[in-house]
């Protein structure tokens, strides 16, 4: 392999894919770094357990851009998404509630409980994706740097624009959203406790606070502008697991040329006169390029890769003051039987097993899981999303037998996890076994991602999902940092195009895709000025 290229991309995660594809179809020259041994991040398919493989970080599919699936060919190369039959099972104390599953079930699981709220319900089923639209119709768009001068201005005129024309009920929405906490803007809505859950959980996936945290109620919109086989707001399961998606990705890259290197840990961004020229990987080897795109969290690119003299000290404090931390806990289990829930008994395979099956018993519950965290390091009844992805997928175990995704929140990101992972992850079994007794028993092997092991396995500062919190102060324009929210780095030609960048966090492609026409946009300048020179 050379040591020069055009382009250099810190990270094989499907944004680093992203961006290298569409730098490569562009003509240019380019080579990814992964650091593991495996391409695709934290958006891999690994065996855990001899026999059982499953989804080990990311686990579900439902934000990836249709653009970006078109323009990779995702699907002529072997990606396929099967739909939940429907999209989650809440078990509480002594009921259940079924959500989705086709015009007017969730209304008629609504009217179990409050029949006003099974009124609401598509009201508010439209209000939010009016509003969701607006995240999907800015979501492969660059954010305006402010103080960038006119051309900033008219992007964020052009930007702003469609929101002006919303009705006004929109727009009220849409502020609300942005500033309330989930349990304020759902109190807007709704009257039943479990009705509000429903919803509500959304609001604390990834994300290291309660409910009732001013702001959660965004975190609850950012789950469901994704859509799955054109169905706005559906999730899905990537046959072969996400691995899938990133396998499909990779091949994409290669072929326009793209060199991926794996176990190619890079140490340093390589800078001179305030331009980036290249990387040192930690063998001590060094490549040069122009363009260095990190596909990395701000937090690890800007505290680890680059050099703080190579910064100015306004944008090393606000770097330093960067929030991340998701307060997630990630597990992977082998199971000999299916969960038998006591609220719905039986092991054979049911359409709520299919579906998220959601431990979250209620919008106080939540609140109490995030209290717990910040006052002991960890929920003593935590929330937990189970996914069984080989109910549909008998790729991923041996006939008769299951895997099972457990993301779990709310985890302290400073605990010291090497000491407690153990202890935590039995809790977290008992906490699942409160709801299906057979749980525990059934385990035959299981994998355990604590925020620590999130951060050394795949580079997830904080154990954060998401490279970076996503409250008001850390979105859009303003994601990492106001003023670089374009993807563009204070150091000419390093670029981010990973999801600590608009617009956030997940397998959207979304990152990588803006960057990469950012940086296409760049080279077409400097080259026309170039040019215009000779």
């Amino acid at each position: 392999m050379s040591n020069r290229y055009d382009a250099i991309i810190i990270g094989g995660g499907h944004n680093g894919l992203t961006c290298a594809f569409y730098l490569a179809r562009a003509g240019m020259k380019v080579r990814v770094l992964e650091r593991r041994d495996i391409v695709g991040g934290a958006c891999v398919t690994e065996e855990f357990h001899p026999g059982f493989r499953n989804s080990t970080a990311s686990y579900t599919v439902s934000l990836l851009r249709p653009k970006v699936i078109a323009d990779m060919k995702l699907h002529e190369r072997g990606f396929r998404i099967i739909e939940r039959t429907i999209s989650n099972f809440f078990p509480f104390e002594n009921d259940y509630l079924k959500l989705g599953g086709g015009p007017g079930r969730t209304e008629a699981e609504f009217a179990r409980f409050n029949k006003k709220d099974a009124e609401a319900y598509p009201h508010y089923d439209a209000a939010l994706e009016k509003v969701a639209q607006v995240l999907r119709d800015i979501a492969l768009k660059c954010p305006p740097n402010v103080g960038g001068g006119v051309r900033s201005l008219l992007a964020a005129a052009q930007q702003g624009w469609p929101i002006a024309g919303l009705g006004l009920d929109v727009q009220r929405d849409l502020l609300d959203i942005f500033t309330k906490s989930a349990r304020d803007f759902l109190d807007g809505w709704f009257e039943h406790d479990y009705v509000k859950t429903a919803f509500g959980f959304d609001a604390v996936v990834g994300n290291y606070a309660g409910v009732s945290t001013p702001g959660s109620a965004y975190v609850l919109l950012h789950h469901v502008f994704g859509e799955v086989n054109g169905k706005f707001g559906a999730w899905g399961h990537s046959v072969g697991g996400m691995g899938a998606i990133t396998q499909a990705m990779a091949r994409a890259c290669a072929e326009y040329g793209v060199e991926i290197s794996l176990e190619a840990p890079v140490s340093k961004v390589l800078v001179n006169n305030g331009k980036a020229t290249g990387v040192k990987l930690e063998s001590g080897e060094e490549l040069y390029a122009p363009t260095i795109a990190a596909n990395v969290g701000p937090a690890l690119l800007y505290r680890q890769l680059v050099d703080s003299s190579d910064l100015d000290a306004d944008f090393n404090r606000r770097i330093k003051n960067y929030k991340t931390g998701s307060g997630t806990f990630r597990m992977n289990v082998a199971l000999s039987e299916l969960p038998d829930f006591t609220v719905l008994p039986g092991k054979e395979k049911a359409e709520h097993h299919t579906a998220g099956i959601i431990i979250a018993p209620g919008m106080d519950y939540m609140d109490q899981a995030f209290i717990d965290a910040q006052t002991g390091g960890w929920s003593k009844k935590p929330i937990i999303e189970i996914k069984l992805p080989s109910t549909i997928d008998d790729s991923l175990a041996p006939p008769g037998q299951h895997v099972a995704s457990l993301f779990c929140q709310q985890f302290d990101p400073k605990v010291d996890w090497d000491k407690h992972r153990e202890k935590v992850a039995d809790l977290i079994i008992d906490t699942v076994n409160d709801h299906a007794p057979n749980f525990k028993s059934a385990v035959i092997a299981r994998q355990i991602h604590s925020p620590l092991d999130l951060e050394r396995k795949f580079g997830l500062i904080g154990g954060d999902i998401f490279h970076g919190n996503m409250g008001l102060d850390q979105l859009w324009a303003a994601r990492p940092v106001l003023g670089h929210g374009d993807y563009r780095s204070p150091i000419k030609g390093l670029y981010m195009c990973g999801s600590g960048t608009h617009p956030g966090g997940g397998v959207t492609g979304a990152p990588g895709h803006n960057a990469a026409a950012e940086i296409i946009r760049d080279r077409g300048t400097l080259w026309k000025a170039l040019h215009r020179s000779r």
